[in-house]
């Protein structure tokens, strides 16, 4: 017979929050992946040429990140250790969305230092965070 084991405050506080984060990042993954060419054109006059650079990949990179987070966070709030491949995957593709982000685009240029450097290190610390964090909740037994 499976214990109950009663999970500490913190535990649904991360799932919660990473959920709500990587939702976050699904709203902006639709926005941008399906910007429309008004919307475009209100944009500041570096960011359209910036966004139509853009290699459709990069959009498959992000679509895979920002949806493997959220059913990641999903599969942590269900209790379910198939979260921790989830959080792999999408770190993986995180890592190489900012690392084009960073290096392969002029994110930099346009947005400046905290959209550029600041937020893709976020963005990948979060990610991290998230993958080891269902690891050690699988090691404790709070997720199988």
């Amino acid at each position: 017979m499976e214990s109950q084991q009663k999970l500490p405050i913190t535990f649904w506080i991360i799932s919660i929050v990473g959920l709500v984060w990587n939702a976050m990042g699904v709203f902006n993954f639709i926005r941008q992946a399906f910007i429309s060419v008004p919307a475009l054109d209100a944009l500041m006059e570096e960011q359209p040429a910036l966004m139509n650079a853009t290699p459709p990949w990069i959009y498959i990179i992000f679509a895979i990140a920002v949806f493997g987070g959220f059913l990641g966070c999903l599969g942590l709030i269900l209790k379910k250790a198939w979260a921790i491949p989830l959080f792999l995957i999408s770190l993986i593709a995180i890592i190489l969305q900012m690392g084009y982000s960073m290096f392969m685009a002029d994110t930099i240029k346009v947005y400046g230092t905290m959209i550029g450097v600041v937020m893709p290190i976020l963005v990948i610390a979060i990610g991290v965070f998230l993958w080891y964090y269902a690891k050690s909740s699988q090691q404790k037994g709070w997720i199988n």
